[in-house]
């Protein structure tokens, strides 16, 4: 669902291609879910139907990372969680700072799947002075006055910005500013951002607009469908007579 860039310096020094880092996350997620079920081993076939991407393409993503599997034994799962965890810098524990705490900025505070993943959700910060000191999740949000100390005292490098989107260039540019390197953008806005700052959207909208592209294309399909299976029409000699006068022009066949 998001597009851009993800801050992996040390990653892409390596030559791991933009493409094969945008997959890790869907081979980690698939792995974690077998090894919740205590799978010991998978096969690239089993593991590439899980993750919803091609087995070559996945044999060719791991062995950018020097993991190739065994010969009829496969990936073991474990190890592979952790190698993939450790490539996505996933080992160790990254502050995030969400600014624009409406309900969207609430409701990633609340979701809990980001401790898990390596993420902490160190500070929410909102420009409502009425919004100070409300706990959301069990974390007191605080005024944007105080973004750059906020910042600097919780060493926050990730920036989540859940702003409307007249406001967003401008906590971009704070963020920014108090050193934050990477930012996901939910305001539909495209950011400006200098080198160095990594950016990625994720646009409910657009996604939602691509899945209405697909509904009316299988619509259109299915009206095909009923096109080509209605019986075909044939035309009637001219001035033919029915018992009840001239006959249509065309007629089932």
């Amino acid at each position: 669902m998001a597009t851009g860039r993800t801050h992996r310096p040390a990653t892409r020094s390596r030559g791991i291609p933009e493409a094969t880092v945008a997959r890790l996350p869907l081979y980690l997620r698939a792995l974690t879910a077998l090894s919740e079920r205590s799978v010991p081993t998978v096969s690239s076939e089993e593991l590439a139907t899980a993750a919803g991407v091609n087995s070559a393409k996945l044999r060719k993503d791991f062995s950018y990372l020097g993991s190739y599997g065994t010969r009829g034994v496969g990936y073991d799962v474990e190890y592979l969680v952790y190698q993939i965890s450790r490539e996505l810098g996933l080992t160790q524990d990254w502050p995030v700072a969400i600014v624009g705490i409406g309900n969207l900025g609430a409701a990633l505070a609340n979701y809990g799947g980001f401790a898990s993943r390596g993420f902490r959700v160190a500070a929410l910060i909102d420009a409502d002075p009425a919004m100070a000191g409300t706990p959301v999740a069990g974390i007191p949000v605080q005024h944007t006055d105080d973004l750059d100390r906020i910042i600097s005292d919780n060493g926050v490098s990730i920036g989540v910005i859940t702003t409307p989107p007249g406001a967003a260039q401008q906590v971009c540019d704070r963020l920014v500013a108090a050193g934050v390197t990477s930012i996901l953008n939910f305001a539909p806005t495209v950011l400006s951002v200098p080198e160095g700052v990594d950016v990625r959207k994720v646009d409910l909208s657009i996604e939602l607009q691509i899945l209405a592209f697909h509904e009316q294309r299988k619509a259109g399909e299915d009206i095909a469908v009923e096109d080509e299976a209605a019986p075909p029409m044939r035309a009637t000699p001219a001035g033919r007579k029915g018992p009840d006068g001239d006959m249509p022009a065309v007629m089932p066949a």
